[in-house]
């Protein structure tokens, strides 16, 4: 049994296993893999691609998913009294949460495995999905030169446990004052996308857009960086603020084909986090 909190708690070669289990999700070999088991979900209302790819993944494997509003862990009753009675019934807790040390603290008091759906830190089942989608685009996806546009934040971050664990390398195109520690910085998109193949993007709470307006990813822009350069936006993004209208439309845009792997990325994730459990 594992646990899913950080991309940085596991090693390349881990990450590479649950891209194998998706290789073998999408052939069939897990079918009903968890017939008779029970997947607890805390979501907010406003979650989608997370949402409806667990959910459905769940059903396909045979699981039964049980779902709650992320506040159902904000209540007065104790984690470790909540996890003892959920231990009892459910197989997998998948949470997203703000906070990653409420998702920390359900590890820490449950026998079954915990995964993060997001938080105010981290995204790494989106990460993985990712990877693994650009392992299918890329001889090797981690020689790429990637550029991450947007303030310090979950997705930021979760590029920067990315690289840390598969070790490509991740700059980062943004106004001055929200910078990721530990990668290299621009505040112009021109400088900072020249020789770079894959351009990430966060969206922008609407008070920092003007601070941003220089690190706005165009079809333009796309054009100066490496040949067969992708650009990668994490959903939701905004036309005409992180990313132009005209970049979405062309054939630069890879965002609908990545998150398509969505959904076998996450089956794969609940699989490996069991274990020996469902004999993989």
């Amino acid at each position: 049994m594992k646990n899913l909190i950080r991309l940085t708690d596991y090693t390349s070669k881990e990450i590479e296993d649950i891209f194998r289990i998706t290789e073998d999700v999408i052939e069939g070999k897990y079918a009903d893999a968890l017939k008779g088991k029970s997947v607890v979900l805390f979501f907010p209302s406003a979650s989608i691609r997370t949402r409806v790819t667990f959910e459905k993944g769940i059903y396909l494997l045979g699981g039964q998913p049980i779902l709650f509003p992320t506040e159902t862990l904000d209540k007065k009753e104790d984690l470790r009294d909540v996890c003892g009675y959920l231990d009892n019934w459910a197989d997998i807790i998948i949470a997203r949460h703000k906070d990653i040390h409420v998702l920390e603290k359900l590890a820490d008091y449950s026998k079954i495995p915990i995964i993060n759906a997001m938080t105010d830190m981290n995204h790494p089942c989106e990460m993985l999905a990712d990877m693994y989608a650009l392992s299918k685009i890329r001889e090797d996806f981690t020689k790429d030169k990637y550029l991450f546009c947007g303030k310090k934040g979950n997705i930021g971050l979760a590029w920067k446990e990315a690289s840390d664990v598969m070790g490509f390398e991740l700059s980062q195109c943004c106004a001055k004052g929200y910078e990721i520690d530990g990668i290299a910085t621009y505040d112009n998109i021109r400088d900072a996308v020249k020789g770079k193949d894959i351009i990430c993007t966060d969206s922008l709470s609407a008070n920092v857009l003007e601070e941003f307006k220089e690190c706005q990813v165009t079809k333009e822009i796309m054009e100066m960086a490496n040949e067969g350069a992708v650009l990668n936006p994490c959903p939701p993004f905004y036309r005409g603020e992180e990313v132009s209208e005209d970049v979405i439309e062309s054939d630069y845009f890879v965002g609908y084909e990545f998150k398509k792997h969505l959904l076998e990325v996450q089956q794969a994730i609940m699989l490996w986090c069991m274990g020996d459990s469902i004999w993989i």
